[in-house]
């Protein structure tokens, strides 16, 4: 009989980040070092056990092996595929964020589901699982930059301001996969919903077709690339929205003209890749194929043979030709991806020469991982991500409507 599980509590307070991140922030390499050698690590990061803290990377897989042999099929670990190798090796799927939600959702035999991402993705998978499965996210300081920017008091001001400068006139709120609980329910109350970097077309093309214009948050480059996919005038028929200004900073006529209202938030990685970069790839390697995510900034996006999710970006690159290929996205994947193409003749590097893997993604170490399943096999439940009853009911509503249109 098993011993009943003591629920540890536990709170998240997204951190603000510095929305460009300096060339001296990335990590020099992806190797695992025990956690108290991570580089800048910082002092905001939750506590975690002191033995785990020294532990080698060698001993850390070990309890994680262990742990999970014991737990058998009452766990499942999803690993986003920005994670670091030496926690992927564990995940029993992986995937992009709204991927590994519905792999949740579809394991109902799991008692436990072990995200290792980043918050908004575990809250994802807390609303599309049953009530009676927990969800754990091994770090809680795992939080998403571009998901900060989007504030969700910022936003409710926002969508009032907006109803006060144009009224009469429909506005349909779509919120990136990239935004907390609260704002997917939000716009599911509001007629709006959900998108993915996969399927924001489907999603901006469906609302325009219902209202006079969108509001699309947090993400303004996925935002602005879709919409030029659309045919829609991005000089006239967008507009920038800065929540640090009252209505946006934008005249009412600016508003009033515009299809897409973008807000200003972007990725601090994916706004690091650069035109000339590609320019660089092409000239030393002739016929590169260059493929980036539709989160940088449009000159990028024009620049490049391709763009789209992580997902599509693999796709591209598996079922391409032998050859040379340029991506623009985070590190972790496309140090795998190269590993998994170069016996069929495919050479893959990363378009950005300074190696920078996704700051808050990174913090999933190998030691949380180690600590929260090793908490399980204990009985107590470390880092339960839940979200309200009220707020699932609408962010589901949402959700639901994105996969309808899709």
């Amino acid at each position: 009989m098993r011993a009943p599980l003591e629920e540890l509590t536990t709170s998240f307070q997204p951190q603000r980040l510095p929305p460009d991140l300096p060339d001296a922030d990335c990590e020099s390499g992806i190797a695992t070092v025990p956690l108290v050698e991570e580089p800048h690590r910082p002092a905001w990061q939750p506590d975690i056990p002191n033995l785990y803290l020294d532990l080698p990377p060698e001993e850390l897989v070990a309890r994680i092996s262990r742990a999970r042999g014991i737990l058998g099929d009452r766990l499942v670990i999803l690993g986003h595929h920005y994670q670091r190798d030496d926690v992927i090796q564990f995940a029993d799927f992986r995937g992009d964020s709204f991927k590994l939600c519905r792999e949740a959702a579809a394991r109902d035999g799991a008692e436990f589901i072990v995200f290792c991402g980043v918050h908004f993705m575990a809250e994802g998978a807390d609303i599309l699982t049953r009530p009676e499965q927990t969800v754990i996210l091994p770090n809680l300081a795992a939080g998403c930059s571009m998901a900060d920017m989007a504030d969700p008091g910022d936003v409710y001001a926002a969508w009032e301001d907006l109803g006060e400068a144009v009224p009469g006139e429909s506005t349909i709120p779509i919120t990136y996969m990239n935004s907390a609980a609260s704002l997917k329910s939000f716009v599911g109350r509001n007629g709006g919903t959900v998108c993915t970097s996969s399927n924001a077309t489907a999603a901006l093309r469906w609302a325009l077709a219902r209202a006079d214009r969108v509001f699309f948050f947090p993400d303004q480059h996925l935002g602005r690339n879709t919409a030029k996919k659309l045919g829609i005038d991005i000089a006239t028929e967008t507009a920038i929205w800065n929540p640090r200004k009252r209505c946006g900073g934008l005249h009412r006529d600016q508003i009033a003209r515009a299809k897409v209202l973008l807000w200003q938030g972007h990725c601090s990685v994916h706004i690091r890749f650069k035109v000339e970069q590609i320019e660089k790839a092409r000239a030393e390697y002739p016929g590169v194929r260059v493929v980036v995510h539709p989160e940088c900034t449009q000159a990028v996006v024009d620049a490049a043979d391709a763009d789209g999710s992580t997902e599509q970006i693999i796709r591209y690159v598996q079922d391409g030709p032998p050859g040379v290929y340029a991506i623009g996205t985070e590190i972790n994947l496309v140090h795998r991806l190269a590993q998994e193409v170069r016996d069929h003749g495919k050479q893959v590097f990363c378009l950005d020469p300074v190696v920078c893997p996704c700051s808050t993604m990174y913090r999933i170490h190998p030691a949380y991982l180690a600590w929260v399943t090793e908490a399980l096999v204990d009985g107590h439940v470390p880092n339960r991500i839940r979200v309200d009853d009220e707020t699932r009911a609408h962010a589901l509503v949402a959700l639901e409507r994105m996969l309808a249109i899709t």
